[in-house]
């Protein structure tokens, strides 16, 4: 019986956020799928309770030094949590580790390909590190590996019509008044109200380019104390090797404008040393594997032989096939970590992981299938699998009928989102699931209505020979007044396409993706949509106080916080630490703010309503709107002071599609607009896509799921592969057309779903 309770993670009395006191256990050594509506508590069962407690005691075994530098993570609302294995959560987070990182350096393929090399390659550049261009020994001495070469724009940093007292250095912490400014305005050496374009040769030459200390200022002219140097040189030393993510935001705006970065002219970009890029396998450097994509790099591979080499050939092997088999054979080992989407960083790390020769671990995934084609669904499928068959227990959270139909237990949240959800409506396998009488259930046996009226175009948009990326002079037109759906294979261009042409030729287009909200901490929904003005003033004249009062970051706002309700500790060279505001409880008003009620609800209390609550409290036709068109792209369950920094990319997305909707008419590009959404949220969206559509926008969707595909007007699909293999328009036309005549992955993959959902005899 004691072996029993120990196959399963007991969860009892769990009251994190939405979840209602939920008793469960996991079955261990399982594939277990998390599903339900969008806000129904899967995060907050699976990653903040689960997840979040393995974590945290792991954590505690380790030394106070050691826990001094480990995330910190607070104790989850559950009454008992037990039988849990050490955590490796999985997630869609963008893979940090600044400029050096590249894919062969997180996949670990890079530290083999340097192994294999420093074995083989002739002349040899010598031991492994050689090859690095993370290691002094193999970078390129230029640019110090990173290889890009970063230069001044002079006339951007220096507006030569204005004079050191008018500004004419244009970088904020040069600006009049500053520390640096007096370096140059106080040095005795220019006249501070002479234009920079009537400096003479010899005076812009010292104000630009002097070397630091060889040229003194008249006596008592220095300033700041430190030896002369010029401008540029000063600008080079202190900020040129720095990374515009490491500015604030006005300084980040001013250092795209002056720094132009290009490949670096020694090594053209490959980062590496001389040495290094000298070093052949079959007249092969490294630094070209490094920019072979995946699939190419394990045909050369194939070619390598010789027993000395053969274990360390094969397991390079491994790791790049199971590259291919996720959906990755069209990136390089070269590629930088921060220009991949969420969920290639998460099939990355998951490739890193099925190497490992742990067992017995907990993992826990979160959206998989995001930016999968249905055709690699399957293939995912199997990997999560075989991470199970080590001894592992893979938790899943997923909204792909595919996956779930893979798993050996489902647990099903609901009924609905936010304060409608938190509990357990069902667990057991897939075929009870699909007789559920659950929205997963009914979402399950209920397919898309696939007979739709086509619309027909009210003109085209022409996009002619698109060669960015891996694009081979595509030229194709986009319909007006209607759909279209854009698809294929991931790293097939579709992106590179539609982002990188569409807006040129088409101005005035609108792009909703997932990417971060530019703002503030205390940017939250109701800031986002313009919802907090409507509500200060409604406050306002119902109360008849100052309309500051009902504002956070204005005189009603707790003073000691900001009106943030967190304060925010920044521990410098680790992650910032938010801690609720234990003046204000972490409610943002001062006492006096909330002591002022409207229906017997504070300021305060309105920052806490969800969308759904909201609706039922306001009357005011202009808040109304705002609120529905939140409901109407699946958000109702977000309170409207829910920080935009925890929303995860598809409730961004549909933050800003609710936004859109007050104003329609225009052209917009959705990318992959379904991420996160559950079956029975994506007939809503669809309604909504439509609605968009009948009040005369021009819609353009890049989308893999069927669903929406079978709804489209139009569809372009690119491939027929992915990288050089893909780049080429394979199929134009009508859904109809497609699954009767065309021969591509996304045709199969439709036709197979169109007869899924055609009605029963």
């Amino acid at each position: 019986m004691m072996t029993e309770t120990h196959d399963v993670i007991r969860v009892r009395g769990a009251r994190q956020n939405s979840l209602k006191d939920v008793d469960l256990d996991v079955p261990k050594h399982r594939l277990v799928v998390v599903t339900g509506v969008s806000g129904s508590g899967k995060s907050s069962l699976v990653f903040d309770t689960i997840a979040a407690e393995s974590a945290r005691q792991l954590n505690e075994t380790f030394s106070a030094f050691a826990q001094g530098r480990l995330p910190s993570y607070a104790h989850p609302d559950v009454d008992v949590l037990e039988n849990l294995s050490a955590v490796i959560v999985v997630d869609q987070q963008r893979l940090g580790g600044g400029p050096r990182s590249t894919v062969g350096t997180i996949s670990d393929i890079g530290a083999r390909l340097r192994l294999l090399f420093s074995r083989l390659g002739e002349p040899s550049a010598g031991y492994s590190h050689a090859y690095s261009f993370n290691d002094p020994a193999g970078m390129c001495p230029n640019c110090q590996g990173l290889g890009v070469a970063a230069a001044v724009v002079e006339s951007e940093l220096v507006d030569d019509d204005r004079s050191l007292n008018a500004g004419a250095i244009t970088f904020p912490t040069f600006k009049p008044g500053t520390w640096l400014w007096k370096a140059y305005a106080k040095s005795g050496f220019f006249d501070p109200d002479m234009k920079v374009r009537d400096y003479t040769p010899e005076q812009r030459e010292l104000f630009l380019h002097a070397p630091a200390g060889q040229h003194t200022p008249p006596a008592g002219m220095d300033a700041v104390g430190t030896a002369y140097e010029g401008l540029v040189t000063r600008f080079n030393r202190i900020y040129l090797q720095r990374e515009p993510e490491s500015f604030k935001s006005a300084q980040r705006t001013a250092f795209e404008r002056i720094v132009a970065r290009a490949a670096c002219p020694e090594c053209g970009g490959s980062r590496l040393a001389e040495p290094a890029r000298a070093s052949l396998i079959h007249g092969v450097s490294i630094a070209d594997c490094n920019a072979m994509q995946v699939s190419d790099l394990v045909t050369w591979a194939d070619g390598i032989d010789g027993k000395a080499v053969a274990p360390l050939v094969a397991s390079l092997r491994v790791h790049l096939e199971r590259m291919m088999t996720l959906g990755l054979g069209y990136l390089s080992l070269d590629r930088a970590t921060s220009t991949l989407s969420g969920g290639e960083a998460q099939r990355i790390k998951m490739v890193r992981h099925l190497g490992s020769a742990l067992a017995d671990m907990l993992y826990v995934f979160d959206e998989p299938t995001v930016g999968l084609h249905p055709r690699d669904v399957a293939s995912l499928g199997r990997m999560l699998q075989a991470l199970r068959d080590r001894g592992n227990t893979v938790l899943v959270v997923e909204h792909d009928p595919d996956i779930m139909a893979l798993a050996d237990h489902l647990i099903d949240l609901g009924p609905g989102a936010g304060t409608a959800g938190g509990h357990i409506i069902y667990q057991g396998d897939y075929a009870g699931l699909t007789r559920a009488d659950t929205p997963t259930g009914r979402g399950l046996r209920e397919h898309q209505k696939v007979e739709r009226v086509r619309r027909e175009p009210t003109g085209w948009i022409e996009i002619r020979d698109a060669n960015a990326n891996n694009l081979h002079n595509v030229s194709t037109r986009i319909p007006r007044g209607v759909m279209t759906v854009v698809t294929g294979v991931a790293g097939s261009g579709k992106s590179s396409l539609i982002l990188g042409s569409l807006p040129p030729v088409e101005p005035e287009t609108v792009v909703i993706d997932q990417r971060a909200i530019r703002g503030s901490r205390r940017s939250n929904p109701a800031t986002f949509t313009g919802l907090l003005n409507l509500i200060r003033d409604a406050f306002a004249k119902a109360t008849r106080q100052p309309i500051g009062l009902f504002t956070p970051n204005s005189t009603g706002g707790c003073p000691e916080c900001e009106g943030n309700g967190v304060i925010y500790t920044d521990l410098a060279f680790m992650e910032g630490v938010l801690t609720r505001c234990e003046v204000c409880d972490g409610r943002r008003f001062t006492p006096e703010a909330q002591a002022h009620t409207v229906e017997g609800k504070s300021i305060a209390d309105v920052f806490e309503m969800s969308v759904a609550e909201a609706l039922g409290y306001f009357v005011q036709p202009p808040i109304l709107r705002i609120l529905e068109r939140l409901r109407d792209v699946g958000l109702e369950y977000l309170t409207l002071g829910q920080m935009l920094s925890t929303l995860s990319g598809g409730e961004r997305q549909r933050l800003k599609l609710a936004a859109e909707l007050g104003t329609p008419g225009r052209t917009i590009i959705l990318d992959e607009p379904t991420t996160g959404l559950h079956i029975a949220d994506i007939a809503r969206l669809i309604t909504l896509l439509d609605r968009l559509v009948a009040t005369g926008s021009t819609l353009v969707v890049i989308e893999h799921n069927l669903d929406v595909i079978a709804a489209a007007d139009w569809i372009i699909d690119l491939g027929p592969e992915a990288g050089h293999d893909g780049g080429r328009i394979v199929y134009e036309g009508t859904p109809d057309e497609m699954t009767a005549t065309a021969d591509t992955h996304t045709a199969t993959h439709l036709r197979r779903h169109v007869r899924s959902a055609a009605p029963e005899d």
